[in-house]
């Protein structure tokens, strides 16, 4: 996929997903697709059918995630989020000079940022992190040196993790899909006293070769260095244009796309973002 960009200019993109279950019994459920209202894009229209018909409540849960909650009845359910976003034409910002805080200066509301959390075991991963890259140069260059290392070491592959698996299992299997590369991409941070946060959206091949597989959800992380937070990508390790983003947490049990709450059988996914099409 490619765009003509130039500086400030921007452009719009069709994003969304669509699920389908097979419903035993009556199950709440919550989903996470909606798009942050607080990134670098803005909502220019969205849809959500169910079918059947379902009603949809929203409320904010405590990252300021959008979260759709919903009650699946018996029988067979689609359901489909469809939106137009309108985001800059650059690539992700960068700063090469931003610092890394002393752990005194981290706002205290980040603090949670710089601890383990159930898939970013940083405690046990903090001997290896000041082993690999205790000689890096603190702030954006001790980051880009996890994620350079991350991407160089671990191998994406599909079907290599499950959702048990840990940023210490994909350390020792060396494979992984997004998710795993930004959980050890978090963890090494964090074990460096950089606060990090795992992120989730939707992520358009603009000006990169096209993916060799059908798109998924992407995951990358953010990095609080100098006074915010900044977006790195331990998978695809390159500033991209384009980013839509769903949900932040400490790691990914805390924007899991759908959470059910009871039996729901999952049939099929289907993820989209691509340049909208000229009317």
């Amino acid at each position: 996929m490619s765009a003509i960009l130039t500086a400030g200019s921007t452009i719009n993109l069709r994003v969304g997903c669509e699920f389908t279950y097979e419903i035993p019994g009556t199950t709440p459920a919550i989903m996470q697709v909606r798009p942050r209202s607080d990134a670098r894009h803005r909502l220019v229209r969205e849809d959500w059918s169910t079918e059947p018909s379902v009603p949809l409540d929203e409320y904010v849960d405590m990252y300021g995630n959008l979260v759709k909650r919903l009650v699946m009845e018996p029988g067979s359910l689609r359901l489909r989020y469809d939106a137009v976003c309108e985001v800059p034409g650059e690539a992700d910002p960068q700063d090469l000079a931003a610092p890394q805080l002393a752990i005194e200066d981290v706002p205290g509301e980040l603090l949670h940022y710089t601890l383990p959390s159930r898939y970013c075991l940083s405690d046990k991963l903090m001997g290896t992190a000041w082993e690999l890259f205790e000689g890096s140069p603190p702030g954006w260059g001790r980051v880009q040196a996890i994620c350079d290392w991350v991407h160089a070491n671990i191998t994406f592959q599909y079907g290599a993790s499950d959702p048990m698996t840990t940023a210490v299992d994909v350390m020792e299997r060396r494979r992984g899909v997004c998710r795993d590369f930004a959980h050890l991409g978090v963890t090494f941070c964090r074990a460096m006293n950089i606060p990090a946060r795992y992120v989730f959206g939707y992520l358009p091949d603009i000006d990169v070769p096209p993916a060799a597989d059908p798109m998924d959800f992407a995951a990358w992380m953010q990095v609080w260095l100098g006074d915010h937070w900044w977006t790195f990508d331990p998978r695809n390790n390159q500033a991209r244009v384009g980013r839509v983003l769903i949900g932040v947490g400490r790691d990914a049990l805390d924007v899991a796309m759908m959470t059910t709450y009871g039996p729901a059988n999952f049939r099929s996914m289907t993820v989209w973002a691509d340049l909208e099409e000229s009317a």
